[in-house]
C-alpha cells in the first residue's frame, strides 16, 4: 500500500508540473509533494494574474466609460427634442 501511494504522489507531481515532455521549454512550475510552489514561480504566476487583471478592468473601465456617454448623449437628445419641440 507505501508503494502504492508514492506512485500516487509521482503521478500527481506530474499532473501539477505538466509532465516532463507537457512543457518544452522547462518553464513548468517545480511543485513539491506538499503543493509549495518556489518564491519566483509564485512571482511570475502573480505577476501574471495582476497583468491579466489590469487588462480586465481597463476593459471594464471602457465599457462604463461608453455607457455614460450613452446616457449623456440620451440625456441631451431628450433635452433638445423638449425644447425645440417646445
Amino acid at each position: 500500500m507505501f508503494a502504492m501511494s508514492r506512485s500516487l504522489e509521482r503521478a500527481l507531481q506530474r499532473f501539477r508540473t505538466g509532465g516532463a515532455d507537457g512543457d518544452p521549454n522547462g518553464t513548468a512550475e517545480r511543485v513539491d509533494v506538499a503543493g509549495r510552489v518556489s518564491t519566483a514561480a509564485f512571482r511570475a504566476t502573480t505577476g501574471e494574474r495582476l497583468r491579466n487583471l489590469e487588462r480586465d478592468m481597463g476593459d471594464i473601465k471602457n465599457r462604463v466609460n461608453g455607457l455614460i456617454f450613452l446616457v449623456a448623449a440620451a440625456v441631451i437628445t431628450q433635452l433638445l427634442v423638449r425644447v425645440l419641440a417646445w
